[in-house]
């Protein structure tokens, strides 16, 4: 084997055949629509979606003293990035917001999950 098998000659940038910078934008354009075309297939399958607040650990018998106006101390402080899990996998972390009289929840950053 030599060592230009397998390689791609890369374009010259120098001669007059280079695309302009606009065809290269139109091109990304056009894959991001060929790719989200291509994902349609699953844009309606359910998925779980949990945001976690915090987690706490407690016997069974506290538990079953929890009634209405308890406070439930978390592990995590006000403030704190919030856990976000897409059918049991942690995804993102985010934080919690008011939007008009309802709660959600804004990523802020997107956890890279590693293939096996």
């Amino acid at each position: 084997m030599s060592d230009t098998d397998g390689q791609v000659p890369l374009p010259d940038l120098n001669s007059a055949d280079t695309p302009a910078m606009a065809d290269v934008a139109y091109n990304e354009d056009e894959n991001a629509a060929r790719i989200a075309a291509d994902l349609e297939a699953v844009f309606d399958v359910p998925v779980q979606v949990s945001a976690v607040l915090g987690r706490s650990k407690m016997d069974v018998g506290d538990l079953l003293k929890l009634g209405p106006g308890t406070v439930l101390e978390l592990d995590r402080r006000v403030g704190e990035a919030i856990d976000i899990y897409v059918n049991n996998r942690l995804v993102a972390r985010g934080e919690v917001v008011l939007v008009e009289d309802k709660l959600g929840v804004t990523m802020t950053e997107i956890i890279k999950a590693e293939r096996n």
